[in-house]
Parts: C-alpha cells; structure tokens; sequence
C-alpha cells in the first residue's frame, strides 16, 4: 500500500537501494514531466481533490494531475464524445455517472483498461467494476454515495425503520422528494420495499404497478424539489420535515448543530456511484492506469471517506475506518442498487409515465 508521504523526491535521494525498489514498482514513472488531465464534477468536490487528492498522487508517482470542472448530468458525456470524433480528449480520466458511463460504453467512447496494471482493484467491490459486454473493463468505481430517508429531529423524536415511512397517512403533506425518475430512484425503493427487489423493474407491465404503488404516496408530498439547497433548509426548519436526502450532507449538517438526521431504512439506502473512465482519444493510458491503481488503494479510499465525504469502493475490511468514519458515509445493511440499465433503455418511456402518474 504506497503511503501518502512516498514522493519520487524521497525515493530519488535514498540512494541504490531506492533504485532497486523503484525497478519492483512499475507504477511509478521516472519521467518529470508526466502529466494528466482528470475530470471531476465542479465545485465541492473538485475542490476537495484538489486539496487533499491530487497533490499527493503527484508526489507519490511524480505524474501531474490538471484538474478540469465537469458539468453534471449528461452534457460531459456529450462533450467527450464530440470531442473523441475530432480526435481530442477534454479529460484524459473523467468520473462518470452510470448513466452516462453506460451511454459512453455503447459508443465505445472508453479506452478498455487493463486489470493487470490496476493490482489495487482486487480489493474493489465487483459492482464497482463495469464491462463492455464482451468483458473488456470499460470503467472502475470512483467514488459512492448514499441516498438515505432524513428526518428533522424536532418533529420526529424517533427515528423511522423503513421507506415505507413515505407512504403513511400520519406524514400527508410533510414529505420532500427527488423530482426525477432518474435521479430519485423512488421506483428502486418501491421495488425493493413492496414487489421483493429489483426483478419488479425487468419489464414495463411490472413496472406499471410499480409506478401505481409510488403513486399512493403523492398526497404525503409537499415538494418535489430540484433545488437541492431548497429542500436541504426546509428540512432544517422543519418546514417539510421527512424525506430523501444525501447521507453525508445530512450529517454534515447534523455535525453543525442542525436538527435533522439521517437513517439507513432496514430496505437499505440508495447508492449511487461514479465511475473512472479513460476516454478513446487520449494519448496518455500508462499514466490513466496508475491513477487509477492509486486512486483503488484501501488507504486512499479512506482519505476520500474523511477528506470527501464519499463511500468506500472497496471492500470495507480493506481500509482502516473507524465505525464512526464509516458509518457516517456508509451502511452495513445492503443497499438499493438503481436499475440503471432500465433508466438507460426506457428513458422516454419512464419520464413520461412518471409525468403522468406521479408528477402531475
């Protein structure tokens, strides 16, 4: 496991010895002015790698990491592949939602990676491993996070078990939610809380009485907020006091003093996840392969839970966090994986169901 504190400086000045341990490390390069453009959603969280992750991949492998802002939602995606047609890569590495990794894989956009110069991806959970159809490794877990049901403390005393907490009569008109089918997988949740998982969405006559089941619980509504911040303070106040919300923003506010909490339903949270994708176009694969070997070690994967904020990809047994620094970005308890296949094939047909029988 290559520590935060090797930097090629180090290892130049110890001498022979250093020469020989470097020539049984091939992920770390000897030339100075390597370099790699890496794309991650702007804001928070290219602020936090910037920071506290790239500086210190620089000095342990002495490659250089130029960060670039990607936009969320699918406009990167669109990006990459115009700029792939003309032979140019905006982002050598980009963190792709998996949705859009998806989309990317049926063009072809990702460079295959090799497993075998990514040693640190044995300790990845294998649903953070995703494969072209042929088994060419297209894309390998970044970062997770969770969705979970919040409460605000003031109003609720006890915290709820179960999603089905949604659908009680005694929360009409206190509820905020997601407003997208894509974004809130409310359809996984009714899924895996009412028809036994993920097989109720294999096929639109099932998923019809899906959408009737989620439907039941409109009355209960008050927001359907896109507006993240919106829902955040009105959970806050107590204004709509229940509802989905982001795991580790919501104990960050709880950390503040701030009176809401997050809760693990027994059904499991939502995890949702972005992935490292090296797209076809760019020029720079060795060095793609050892960021993302160092970025799969147990050790970073940590750093990330404490500096970022975001869930292991890799098995929890593998790091060194504590139950509190666990618990505060992730669960024991199995998660509600989205059926993103589904949001990806069904597309128009989703959000215009969901229109009519939940937005309306």
């Amino acid at each position: 496991m290559t520590k935060l504190t090797m930097n090629r400086r180090t290892m130049l000045g110890v001498g022979i010895g250093a020469g020989v341990a470097m020539l049984a490390m091939p992920n770390v390069l000897r030339a100075q002015d390597k370099s790699l453009k890496v794309g991650v959603y702007g804001g928070y969280f290219k602020d936090s790698f910037d920071k506290n992750i790239f500086p210190e991949f620089t000095k342990a492998t002495g490659i250089a990491v130029e960060s670039v802002a990607e936009p969320t939602g699918e406009a990167w995606l669109v990006q990459m592949q115009q700029a792939a047609q003309a032979g140019q890569a905006p982002a050598d590495v980009s963190m792709m939602s998996q949705v859009s990794m998806r989309k990317g894989q049926a063009t072809e956009l990702w460079a295959p990676l090799d497993l075998a110069k990514i040693k640190n991806s044995s300790s990845l959970l294998e649903r953070f491993i995703n494969k072209y159809p042929d088994g060419r490794v297209a894309g390998i877990g970044a970062v997770s996070w969770f969705i979970t049901l919040v409460t605000n403390t003031d109003v609720y005393k006890e915290a709820p078990t179960s999603w089905t907490a949604l659908w009680d009569p005694a929360n009409a008109d206190k509820l905020g939610l997601l407003a997208l089918v894509s974004n809130s997988f409310l359809l996984d949740v009714t899924a895996k809380t009412y028809f036994g998982g993920a097989q109720a969405l294999d096929t639109e006559e099932s998923i019809l009485k899906v959408f009737a089941k989620l439907a039941e619980l409109k009355p209960n509504v008050r927001l359907w907020y896109r507006d993240e911040a919106q829902f955040e303070q009105a959970l806050k106040s107590g204004e709509i006091p229940m509802g989905q919300y982001y795991h580790d923003v919501t104990g960050l506010a709880a950390a503040d003093g701030q009176p809401v909490r997050s809760t693990f339903p027994k059904e499991g949270g939502i995890q949702d996840a972005g992935s490292w994708a090296l797209s076809k176009a760019s020029k720079k694969t060795e060095e793609a392969h050892i960021f993302i070997d160092y970025m799969c070690q147990p050790s970073i994967q940590a750093v990330l839970s404490r500096k970022v904020g975001t869930s292991p990809t890799v098995k929890r047994e593998t790091t060194d966090l504590t139950e509190k620094e666990f618990a505060a970005v992730s669960s024991d308890i199995e998660p509600i994986i989205p059926h993103y296949d589904m949001y990806l094939s069904k597309a128009d047909w989703l959000n215009e169901k969901w229109t009519e029988m939940i937005a309306s």
